[in-house]
């Protein structure tokens, strides 16, 4: 094994040696924390003695674990077989997920080690101990593939979390009143979303018909929509504004109830003079009624009024019970019926995340100003905890069941926490920027006074604010956790000074933040290149020649890498690429996290909607639960940009379009720069004059036509001019 220390800089060193019980390793971009990390482990077992059972390491994705268990083989095969095959592109991920395990049997203080997610250890600990807090034969539910469930893929549960939901929201629907209470929730604010009529005009129909009723039908307001639900609540047939020629002139009434033969006119304060059309009526001898807006302020009262007003006209055997079911009344609506259950699963993610109570959400939702946000949560909440009953009664967990179900494990059941408390003195926890408000709640319960807790992450990278992980763990370590150090790795062995120049001022613009003097080990004459084209097919022609030519120079497809904030940004180039035969890496910025390359595209880097950065406010129904500041969400977005830049080692390109370029490409100051793009041609054509009689010349001419004057060399420098 490699133990010499001499090839770490001082502050690697000093955190591998550290013996502070509650130590924070900062680690900049590129700065070797994984390395760090490492060598933590083999100081603590080669140096310390420490039984490699005693040590916890605890890693955010499968992927990271085998990366972390390759490089201890590889540290430890004296012969480098290892490593050629597992850089063998011949060789199947199956082939070298089974050498991975042979190897790390054969080393035995690597497969003495617990090197695991979260997820998996949290899995590990209630398949063997929790049995007394769970089923210890349960199933694992979810709707995503997540990169470590291939680990516990023998144990998934047989239906998805969508198909649960799904079916308990049906079984709900056998109740009537919550089916059509359901449907108008769906007419109203996922289909009509009359809650934004008034910010965004393209939600009003030119026929101001933008209320949809239980039977579909399109009227005018809120109040009509009222009336035609209490109609098909009751099976009364109705008609909305017929065609009436009474005898001088047509005419729509609002609605038109045949088995009555009865006429309804609702009068409000936008409505028409209803006069004239009063006098037709009694010419006709037709019986209308009239209701007013002043009634639908009671509910109970407007109800009232209309069962008085048509009940008593219908036929006295005429049948007033509905008859209506699910699969019926959601007929052509259930892409609709999907994204509000995606919504309902996403509450109860957040939820389980928060660690909130339910019936306290209930309680926030209930009071929010917005009938939409408390509508919605009278429906969602019983699905919910339905739900949550179902799991349980089916022993099912979710991926934060896992975690949250063994922190409950260890709070109620002193004997378990005391043998994991007892068993790992040492606890290393990787990326720790990304964790959440859970998984910092399980890494509490497992700690003593004398367990040694060592953090490595860097909260200048931490991007997945959207999935619940919080940057004040990171940012406030030694208010979380009493008498803690930090350790800074300032160097960075990737990137050019240039490159981490400019990240630094990047992030020097955001407040909630750890101060880093980050500093480049590698020098190059190579700047940061922007490009501005006028348009996005010349950005396209820009990335395609540049890559092109960084082919022909030697650089190999793998190392250069495109990235972009959404997917949709890539889809242009996807296809010129496609077109020309060329073969880039190209990833969403998230997913990028960890690579590196030697020659970085970011592109769309514009300002605005769909550009970079892009602030997604969610909607409000989510507040309710964890209310969003626009100004940490903006450093988050800041923090993303900062992940991209140094993904490049060598050589960096900032795609962006002129007159419209991304705010953060302002922050980086223009010594790291060359910035270019292609110049506006002229609105005017420059006028040639001849240089003796000072006429106007055409373009064409030799020699002046007044004078004789040769022209031809002037022109030639006119042209050079215009062509520069």
């Amino acid at each position: 094994m490699k133990t010499n220390l001499s090839a770490l800089n001082e502050k690697q060193q000093d955190a591998v040696i550290s013996e502070d019980k509650r130590l924070l390793v900062l680690a900049g971009a590129g700065s070797g924390k994984t390395k760090t990390l490492l060598q933590k482990l083999i100081y603590l077992i080669e140096e310390k003695n420490v039984n490699p059972s005693g040590i916890l390491a605890i890693t955010f994705t499968k992927n990271a674990t085998n990366e972390m268990i390759d490089r201890l083989i590889i540290s430890a095969d004296e012969s480098g077989e290892y490593e050629k095959q597992l850089f063998d592109k011949q060789k199947s991920i199956a082939d070298k997920e089974k050498e991975r395990f042979l190897q790390q049997k054969k080393y035995t203080w690597i497969d003495g080690l617990t090197i695991k997610t979260f997820h998996s250890f949290c899995y590990s600990v209630l398949r063997n101990y929790g049995v007394n807090e769970f089923d210890n034969k349960f199933k694992i539910i979810g709707d995503e593939k997540r990169d470590d469930e291939s680990e516990l893929s023998k144990h998934i549960a047989p239906e998805t979390a969508f198909e649960v939901m799904h079916k308990l929201l049906i079984d709900e629907c056998e109740n009537t009143e919550y089916l059509l209470k359901l449907k108008r929730y769906i007419l109203d604010y996922i289909i009509d979303k009359i809650h934004l009529k008034q910010i965004d005009p393209k939600y009003i129909p030119k026929d101001g018909k933008y209320f949809t009723t239980l039977n579909g039908t399109k009227v005018r307001s809120k109040s009509e929509q009222f009336i035609a639900d209490w109609f098909y609540r009751h099976s009364i047939k109705f008609e909305y504004e017929p065609l009436l020629n009474i005898k001088d002139f047509t005419f729509t009434p609002d609605f038109y109830i045949p088995n009555a033969n009865l006429y309804l006119e609702h009068v409000s304060n936008k409505s028409y003079s209803t006069k004239d059309k009063e006098e037709q009526f009694k010419i006709g001898n037709l019986l209308l009624i009239r209701t007013f807006e002043s009634m639908t302020k009671d509910s109970a009262l407007f109800n009232h009024t209309l069962d008085k007003i048509v009940k008593n006209r219908l036929p006295s055997d005429y049948h007033q019970n509905i008859s209506i079911n699910f699969k019926e009344e959601f007929n052509g609506y259930h892409e609709n019926v999907k994204d509000f259950i995606l919504q309902i699963l996403r509450i109860t993610d957040m939820i389980k995340v928060e660690n909130i109570c339910i019936d306290k959400v209930s309680e926030n939702a209930g009071k929010d100003q917005h009938e939409r946000v408390r509508f919605f949560y009278e429906l969602a909440i019983p699905i919910v905890k339905k739900y949550i009953h179902y799991c349980t009664n089916k022993s099912y967990l979710d991926f934060n069941d896992l975690i949250s179900r063994t922190a409950s494990l260890f709070q109620n059941h002193e004997d378990i926490a005391n043998k994991y408390k007892g068993k790992f003195q040492y606890i290393l926890v990787d990326e720790f920027q990304d964790v959440n408000n859970l998984q910092v709640e399980l890494i509490k319960l497992l700690l003593t006074d004398n367990t040694q807790l060592f953090c490595v992450g860097d909260d200048w990278q931490s991007i997945y604010g959207f999935r619940g992980s919080n940057v004040s763990y990171i940012v406030e370590f030694e208010k979380h956790f009493a008498n803690a150090k930090t350790i800074k790795l300032n160097l960075n062995y990737r990137s050019t000074q240039n490159i981490v120049g400019a990240s630094n001022e990047v992030i020097k613009h955001n407040k909630f933040k750890v101060e880093k003097d980050v500093q480049a080990s590698k020098k190059s004459e190579h700047k940061i290149v922007v490009f501005a084209g006028n348009t996005e097919d010349e950005n396209l022609q820009f990335c395609t020649d540049k890559v092109k030519e960084l082919l022909e120079d030697g650089i190999n497809n793998d190392e250069i890498l495109f990235l972009y904030r959404r997917s949709k940004m890539f889809t242009p180039y996807f296809f010129r690429f496609k077109n020309e035969n060329i073969r880039v890496q190209s990833k969403t910025i998230h997913a990028s996290k960890g690579l590196e390359a030697k020659v970085v595209f970011i592109i769309g880097l514009t300002e605005g909607n769909g550009g970079f950065p892009d602030i997604w406010l969610e909607d409000r129904i989510f507040q309710v639960i964890k209310q969003a500041n626009h100004d940490l969400l903006m450093e988050e977005e800041r923090r993303l940009f900062y992940v991209a830049i140094t993904r490049a080692k060598e050589k960096l390109f900032l795609i962006t379009q002129k007159g419209n370029e991304s705010s953060f490409l302002k922050e980086i100051p223009t010594a790291y720069t060359v910035r270019t793009t292609n110049k506006i041609k002229q609105v005017f054509d420059k006028v040639i004059l001849c240089s003796t009689c000072f006429s106007q010349l055409e373009k064409l001419h030799k020699f002046c036509p007044y004078c004789g004057q040769k022209i031809s060399e002037q022109k030639d420098e006119i042209e050079n001019n215009e062509k520069e």
